[in-house]
């Protein structure tokens, strides 16, 4: 796909070519993590950290640190800071990030619908590989 660069000049992007800078956001954007951020974030809007880590079980506060700052870095997540006692910081999907939600919204349907289809295939083909 032929973009352009911050000069103007046309750039071109192939994910399948193991240089590509777009292979490194797909493998960012398709960190579990992430994906789930992005989700949360589009399905309630503004989330404090301490609401977003509630809402995804499971997510060490290292890695969720870590996924929202590289969501910040890549445009799809902004970080206000309220100053307050104590400080409050908000994260929100930015028009980037609202971009992707659709997608991610999607695949997360996909998933929660098709979940009992994949754990049938999953039991066969573990039975006829035993």
């Amino acid at each position: 796909m032929d973009a352009t660069t911050a000069d103007g000049s046309a750039a071109r992007f192939d994910v399948f070519a193991a240089s590509c800078p777009s292979r490194r956001l797909l493998d960012a954007i398709g960190n579990k993590w992430a994906g789930l951020v992005i989700v949360a974030l589009g399905l309630k809007g503004p989330m404090r950290y301490s609401e977003l880590s509630l809402r995804i079980e499971g997510v060490s506060q290292k890695m969720l640190t870590q996924t929202l700052r590289g969501l910040e870095r890549d445009g799809l997540v902004t970080r206000t800071v309220t100053p307050s006692v104590p400080v409050r910081v908000d994260y929100e999907l930015t028009p980037l990030g609202l971009s992707l939600l659709e997608i991610m919204r999607h695949l997360k349907d996909w998933a929660e619908t098709h979940m009992s289809e994949v754990d049938a295939a999953r039991t066969a083909y573990d039975r006829a590989s035993a």
